[in-house]
């Protein structure tokens, strides 16, 4: 079965078969009359850009946060020895709670997330070294 069917003032003429998707086949323009568009209303001032989480610098490999959400536990301390995939950090994120791992093994050598704060994605959450 063929429809036209209008779209932001254009027509496309579909061809509809059964349990199969649909195709576009022919685009023409129409000649729809043009209406005014009314008065829009002043702008009113553009608010301010969100903040971007500030430059965090340490030495080593950073931690970083794969998505945003709120830090539920630090699991290790400044100074403490981890091994690649031990768990360090425990973010929720969507109602699910998500297990940060260190990503290289050494010392962590700065924590920069505390338990409770928000994090955006790809903030620095601690450093190891």
């Amino acid at each position: 079965m063929k429809y036209i069917v209008t779209l932001n003032g254009m027509d496309y003429e579909v061809e509809v078969d059964e349990l199969k998707e649909a195709i576009v086949t022919n685009v023409a323009p129409t000649a729809a009359p043009v209406v005014a568009a009314p008065a829009a209303a002043p702008a009113a001032s553009p608010a301010a850009p969100a903040a971007a989480p500030a430059a965090v610098s340490g030495s080593g490999t950073p931690v970083k946060s794969p998505m945003p959400g709120t830090i539920l536990s630090v699991n290790v301390s400044e100074g403490k020895a981890v091994n690649e995939g031990d768990v360090l950090f425990i973010l929720e994120a969507m109602k699910m709670e998500n297990e940060i791992v260190a990503p290289t093994s050494g010392t962590v050598n700065k924590i920069v997330a505390s338990k409770g704060s928000s994090v955006a994605t790809d903030e620095v959450l601690a450093f190891i070294g």
